[in-house]
C-alpha cells in the first residue's frame, strides 16, 4: 500500500480500480518494412477499432449531451473513410515500404499542416478533426490504450495529470466514482466540477499519473485529501465504515432540505448553488437550493466544433429557468479565455490569458457573439427569475457599455412582439480589485454584485491559484481580501442593492462566518455545499459575528483570522 497526499477537493469517500485517463506515448522507430500487406491488415484493423469506438462515444454523447454536441463525432468517423487521406496512406505503405506509423504520421501531418494555413475558418477547423482521428488510430498501430472517458463502463476512479472541462463533460456519472489529478486546487475546474458531479477528488497530488498504474485498486478521500493505492483488505474495510458514516450524515443534511437558511438569532441568508448545465439543477433541487447564483453559459460553448446557436442557448436557459420556478437563477454571460479555450474560435495565444483578452473583453469585441447570448437570454426570461450578470468588469464603461447592447437587443426583440421580462437584475461579478474598490461608483449603476473569489484571490494576492510554487499565497481569509468583499457589500447596501458571492469561498466552513458579520445576503456554492452551509448557520448568530467585523478586518495574517474564527465559533 501507499499513501499519496494532496488536497481535498470534493468530499466523500471512493474505492475502485484506477482508469488512467493519461494520453499514451505514440512515439515510434522509424523503419522499413517486408511485407506491405501485412502493414495494410495492422493499419485497417487499427482503423476499424477506431471506428467501432468512435460509434460507441457519438451514441453515449447523443445520450448524455444531445445530437448537435455529438456531431463532432460524426465529422471524425467520416475522416476515417475518407479516401483522400486513407489511400495516401496505403500508397506510401505499398510503394515506399513505409511502415503503417510512419505513413499514417507523414499523411495526417501533410493534411494538417495544409488545412492550418487555410483563409476558410471551416476548413481550419479539419486540422483539428485530423489531428484527433489519427492519433486514436497510431495508439491502436502501437497497441496503446487510447482513453475515452466516455466508454468507461464499469466502477473506477479517474487518474489524470488534470481534467479539462471537455474532459469532465464526457465522464459517465453512473461508472466515475471520484478522480485524482497530479495539479489543481480547490478552486481548479476539476475540482469544481467534481462537487458538481457529487464524487469525491483530491486534487494537486503531483505524483499520481506516476505511481498508479492501470486497474490498481485505489481509495480516493475526498475530506483528507489522501489517496491509498493498492490498500490491504483491513484498510478498505475501515474506510468503507468511514463511507457508510459519511452517508449518514449525509442523510442527517438532507433533513434540512426544505427548511430556511436562518441564523441562530433569526437571521435569514439566501444559500444557492453554481452550475454548469441544465442537468445540474437536479443537483441543486434535491439538496435544498434557494435559487441558482452561478450559470456558466461557457459550458454550452465547450465540446462544440461551432458556437451554440440562439434556439440551442435559449432552450437550455428556458430549461433551467422552467425547472427553478420561482427561485432566482443568476445567469453569467460567457466567460472564455484563461483556462478556458474554445478550439473553433481563433483566440491568440497571451502570455497571460487569465489577464488577457476573455471574458466581457472577448464579448465586447465580437459583438455578434455576444448578441446571441443576449438575445436567448431576453427571450427566455419570461420562464423564471432571470438575472443577468456580466464577468470580469474593470471598468464603468465595461458596464455600460455591456448593459446598452442587452438593452438595445431587448428593444429589438420587443419590436419583434417577442415577450420579454420587465423584472431582470442586471449585475457584475466582482473578480478585480480595482473594481471592488471602486464598489460604491459601480454600485450606483448596477443591481447586484456577485463576488468571484477565485479571481479576485489569485489577482489581489498576486498569485496563480494553479500554480503549486505559490500556493501558500492563495489566501480566502487574507485582510485585504476580507476588506475587499467588506467594501463591496458596504457599497452595495448604501444603496440598497444586494451582494452575493459564487466564488469558493462561500461554501468554506471558515469563511461562512466571517461572511455572515459582513452582511454578505447570498451565499453561491457546490450544491453539495448547500446542506451542510445549513447546517453550519444555524448554529451562528449573525449578531454575534458582526461585533467581531472591526477586530477581523483589523487583523495582520490569515493565521490569525483563522485562529480567530475557530476561537469564537467552536466554543
Amino acid at each position: 500500500m501507499k499513501q499519496i497526499n494532496g488536497i481535498a477537493a470534493s468530499s466523500g469517500i471512493a474505492i475502485a480500480k484506477a482508469y488512467q485517463l493519461v494520453e499514451p506515448d505514440l512515439t515510434f522507430e522509424k523503419k522499413k518494412i517486408d511485407n506491405p500487406n501485412d502493414e495494410i491488415d495492422r493499419l485497417e484493423a487499427a482503423l476499424a477499432k477506431s471506428k467501432d469506438e468512435l460509434e460507441k462515444i457519438r451514441e453515449h454523447a447523443k445520450k448524455e449531451i444531445g445530437d448537435e454536441h455529438a456531431e463532432i463525432f460524426s465529422a471524425h468517423l467520416l475522416v476515417l473513410s475518407d479516401p483522400e487521406l486513407i489511400k495516401p496512406i496505403k500508397d506510401k505503405i505499398m510503394t515506399e515500404n513505409e511502415m503503417a506509423e510512419a505513413a499514417l504520421k507523414e499523411t495526417a501531418d501533410m493534411f494538417i499542416d495544409m488545412f492550418k494555413n487555410m483563409d476558410n475558418e471551416y476548413m481550419r477547423e479539419r486540422a483539428a478533426d485530423i489531428h484527433d482521428v489519427t492519433k486514436r488510430v497510431m495508439a491502436h498501430l502501437l497497441g496503446a490504450t487510447f482513453p475515452d472517458p466516455a466508454l468507461i463502463d464499469e466502477e473506477v476512479i479517474v487518474i489524470a495529470k488534470d481534467l479539462t472541462p471537455s474532459d469532465t463533460a464526457q465522464l459517465n456519472r453512473e461508472f466515475v466514482k471520484g478522480f485524482a489529478t497530479d495539479i489543481g486546487g480547490r478552486t481548479s475546474h476539476s475540482a469544481i466540477m467534481a462537487r458538481s458531479l457529487e464524487i469525491p477528488a483530491v486534487v494537486g497530488t503531483k505524483e499520481s499519473t506516476k505511481i498508479i498504474e492501470q486497474n490498481d485498486v485505489i481509495i480516493v478521500d475526498g475530506m483528507n485529501g489522501i489517496v491509498l493505492v493498492n490498500p490491504t483488505d483491513n484498510e478498505i474495510n475501515s474506510y468503507k465504515e468511514k463511507q457508510a458514516a459519511y452517508e449518514e450524515q449525509k442523510d442527517e443534511w438532507a433533513k434540512l432540505k426544505d427548511e430556511a437558511s436562518v441564523t441562530s438569532d433569526g437571521s435569514h441568508v439566501e444559500l444557492a448553488a453554481n452550475i454548469g448545465t441544465p442537468e445540474d439543477v437536479e443537483g441543486v433541487l434535491n439538496n435544498g437550493g434557494e435559487g441558482v447564483g452561478l450559470y456558466r453559459t461557457e459550458f454550452l460553448y465547450m465540446g462544440k466544433n461551432q458556437l451554440p446557436t440562439e434556439d440551442e442557448q435559449y432552450d437550455a436557459y428556458k430549461s433551467v429557468l422552467e425547472k427553478m420556478g420561482d427561485k432566482p437563477v443568476v445567469v453569467r454571460t460567457l466567460d472564455i479565455g484563461g483556462d478556458k479555450e474554445l478550439s473553433y474560435l481563433d483566440l491568440p495565444k497571451e502570455m497571460n490569458p487569465f489577464l488577457g483578452f476573455r471574458a466581457i473583453r472577448f464579448c465586447l469585441e465580437n459583438e455578434p457573439i455576444f448578441r446571441t447570448q443576449l438575445r436567448a437570454l431576453l427571450r427566455a426570461s419570461v420562464h423564471g427569475n432571470l438575472k443577468i450578470m456580466f464577468p470580469m468588469i474593470a471598468t464603468l464603461e465595461e458596464f455600460r457599455q455591456a448593459k446598452a447592447i442587452l438593452l438595445d437587443e431587448k428593444d429589438n426583440l420587443l419590436n419583434e412582439d417577442v415577450d420579454v421580462s420587465d423584472d431582470i437584475e442586471v449585475g457584475i461579478m466582482v473578480e478585480i480589485p480595482s473594481t471592488a474598490v471602486t464598489a460604491k461608483q459601480f454600485a450606483k449603476e448596477v443591481d447586484f454584485f456577485s463576488i468571484g473569489t477565485n479571481d479576485l484571490i489569485q489577482y489581489t494576492m498576486a498569485a496563480d491559484r494553479m500554480n503549486e510554487q505559490v500556493s501558500y499565497l492563495y489566501q480566502p481569509y487574507h485582510p485585504a481580501i476580507l476588506n475587499l468583499v467588506n467594501n463591496v457589500i458596504e457599497a452595495a447596501h448604501s444603496e440598497g442593492k444586494w451582494t452575493g458571492m459564487c466564488g469558493e469561498m462561500a461554501g468554506d466552513s471558515i469563511a461562512i462566518p466571517i461572511l455572515l458579520g459582513l452582511g454578505l445576503d447570498e451565499f453561491s456554492m457546490s450544491a453539495t455545499s448547500i446542506l451542510p452551509a445549513r447546517t453550519q448557520l444555524r448554529q451562528l448568530s449573525k449578531a454575534d459575528m458582526a461585533s467581531y467585523k472591526d477586530t477581523l478586518l483589523s487583523m495582520g495574517t490569515a493565521d490569525e483570522v483563522v485562529a480567530f474564527v475557530k476561537e469564537k465559533t467552536e466554543q
